[in-house]
């Protein structure tokens, strides 16, 4: 089964939200405390999603605020050297900061981030800065979790859905659940449901979709008979090393198994995940083809350095399934 999209549209795919800068531990196994060098990279997951879109040869585009600064001169043009449209990213002039994200790599199992998101410049983004003639000429709008978490990002964000639902755009909705950046669980299952009901692609993990529902050990039965009396047509649920589902509101489910990788850091998986079940689904391949594409991409990227510089290529994604052992749970 394939799923349709608008083919008359310059770009494929525009991200909003969070661009910044992810600064990753250079010495691995050990804590924070006795690391003492980090490598700089783009980071946040709309970003790294454009980024791995753009790497996969699809036309990317991007709106977010970005600080005046080095780093957000720095998250701009690495944006655009790696091919994606930065016309609608919005220098901020009122002395906001890049968000950072420090990692912590211990062991393959034990990673954590310490972040710095007080204040930061994309989450000022205004509802004025979302043009309705940008958003028009993609496929897609890709919409992430933790746009909605403050105001003015959250009307920017809704803006730009109502926007995309006008001119005949796919919203899809990566649920990117970040605690940190929220006052409660109850406030962010209000804003995750209220998008995820507009969305016609919804893709998380599975304690994501609790997040949204409010709810603990959900079924995802539930969450699809939920889902399907409103917008989406197609929800994707991630299980980790179990695989991924499928749910398309005409009644198909498919599944995709997870690929055995030496694993070096967790984060990051997700990101690769949907920029390359999106590039697959936009190129016309189908559902079940395009869950092998995530899974492969996030197995690479969950054993790279890196999330947005270990974005793999097709070629790097179609060898790993042609030749990589799937996990068997």
């Amino acid at each position: 089964m394939k799923y349709e999209f608008n083919t008359d549209k310059e770009f494929d795919i525009i991200a909003i939200g969070r661009a910044c800068i992810d600064l990753n531990a250079t010495e691995y196994n050990r804590p924070m405390e006795e690391t003492m060098t980090f490598t700089k990279y783009v980071g946040g997951s709309p970003a790294n999603i454009a980024i791995g879109s753009s790497k996969l040869g699809l036309r990317a585009g991007f709106i977010g605020k970005i600080a005046d600064d080095q780093h957000g001169r720095f998250i701009e043009q690495y944006m655009r050297g790696v091919g994606i449209d930065t016309s609608s990213m919005v220098i901020d002039t009122e002395g906001h900061k890049t968000g950072l994200a420090f990692t912590e790599i211990k062991s393959p199992e034990e990673c954590s981030i310490l972040m710095y998101r007080e204040d930061v410049a994309d989450l000022y983004l205004a509802p004025s800065e979302v043009n309705e003639n940008y958003i028009k000429r993609s496929k897609v709008l890709l919409v992430s979790g933790t746009a909605l978490a403050k105001s003015p990002s959250r009307e920017a964000v809704l803006k730009a859905i109502n926007l995309a639902k006008r001119n005949g755009v796919k919203v899809i909705f990566e649920l990117d659940y970040r605690p940190y950046t929220w006052k409660s669980t109850e406030e962010t299952a209000v804003y995750y449901s209220l998008v995820a009901e507009q969305s016609d692609v919804v893709i998380g993990t599975r304690d994501e979709f609790d997040v949204m529902e409010n709810a603990k050990d959900g079924m995802n039965a539930d969450t699809i008979n939920y889902l399907f009396k409103h917008s989406p047509d197609l929800v994707v649920i991630k299980h980790g090393v179990e695989g991924s589902y499928a749910y398309a509101k005409s009644g198909e489910t498919f599944r995709g198994q997870a690929y055995k990788t030496q694993v070096l850091k967790t984060f990051g998986a997700g990101d690769s995940y949907a920029s390359a079940f999106l590039y697959a689904l936009i190129s016309g391949k189908d559902i079940e083809t395009a869950l092998k594409y995530g899974s492969a991409s996030a197995s690479i990227v969950v054993s790279k350095h890196s999330s947005s510089e270990a974005m793999p290529t097709v070629k790097e994604i179609e060898e790993l399934i042609a030749s990589a052992e799937t996990i068997s749970v």
